[in-house]
C-alpha cells in the first residue's frame, strides 16, 4: 500500500468514526457533510472526495453499523453449540449493547427504522430495512437449529418469536435511552427468559 492510499484511507477512517458517533447521537438522517467537516477539521470538499453523497456516506455509517454490530452480538457465540444456547447468548449480548452507555452501542436498526418509518423509498432506507432483515434472518435460523434440536416447541412460529423479541429490543431502547432507567437491562431479560420459557420444549426442560 502506497502512502498516498494509505493516508486516503485513515482520512475515510476519521470520517467514518465522526459520521459514527453523530449518528448514534443524532440519527442516520441527521448526518450533513458540512458538519462531519467540522467535527473532523477536513473541508467539505475533502470530505466529499472520500465519501462521495450524503447517502453514501450514510450507507457507509450503516455497513460499519453491520460490521460492529455482528462483531459484538453474532460472531463471539459461534463457539457455543447451535440453537437455544447461542439464541440466548445473542439475545443477551444484544441487550447488553442496546443498553450500554457508549454511543458507539446504540442501535441504528431500530432508531434508524423509527427515523425512516414513513419516508418515501430511497438507497438509506432500503440499506436500513436491508440490515434489520439481514440480522431477522439470522435470529430466525437459530430459532429453527433451536427446534430441530428439539430445544424449542415444533409448533413454534419462528417469525412470531422473533417479532417478540425484537419488541422486547424496542421496548428496552425506550427506557434504557430516553427514560434512563438503570434498571432496564434486567426487566428485558427477565421478560426474555419468561417468553423462551413458553417456546421451551418439555424435553429440554
Amino acid at each position: 500500500m502506497d502512502t498516498l492510499t494509505a493516508k486516503s484511507e485513515a482520512t475515510f477512517a476519521i470520517i467514518l468514526d465522526a459520521a459514527m458517533e453523530m449518528a448514534a447521537a443524532e440519527g442516520i438522517g441527521k448526518l450533513s457533510l458540512g458538519e462531519i467537516a467540522k467535527r473532523t477539521g477536513i473541508s467539505k470538499s475533502g470530505v466529499f472526495s472520500r465519501v462521495g453523497s450524503l447517502e453514501q456516506l450514510q450507507c457507509a455509517v450503516l455497513d460499519e453499523y453491520d460490521r460492529r454490530f455482528a462483531a459484538d452480538v453474532f460472531m463471539p457465540t459461534l463457539q457455543l453449540p447451535r440453537g437455544l444456547p447461542r439464541l440466548q447468548a445473542q439475545v443477551a449480548a444484544w441487550f447488553e449493547r442496546a443498553a450500554g452507555e457508549a454511543l458507539r452501542t446504540s442501535c441504528l436498526y431500530t432508531a434508524g427504522a423509527f427515523e425512516f418509518d414513513d419516508s418515501q423509498d430511497n438507497a438509506v432506507r432500503d440499506r436500513l430495512a436491508q440490515g434489520v432483515m439481514t440480522w431477522r434472518a439470522s435470529l430466525r435460523k437459530t430459532v429453527l437449529q433451536a427446534m430441530e434440536a428439539g430445544q424449542l416447541r415444533p409448533d413454534t412460529e419462528p417469525e412470531q418469536l422473533v417479532f417478540e423479541i425484537y419488541s422486547l429490543v424496542v421496548g428496552l431502547l425506550h427506557d434504557a435511552r430516553f427514560l434512563r432507567d438503570e434498571q432496564s437491562p434486567r426487566h428485558a431479560q427477565r421478560a426474555f427468559n419468561r417468553l423462551i420459557s413458553t417456546y421451551k420444549s418439555f424435553n429440554d426442560l
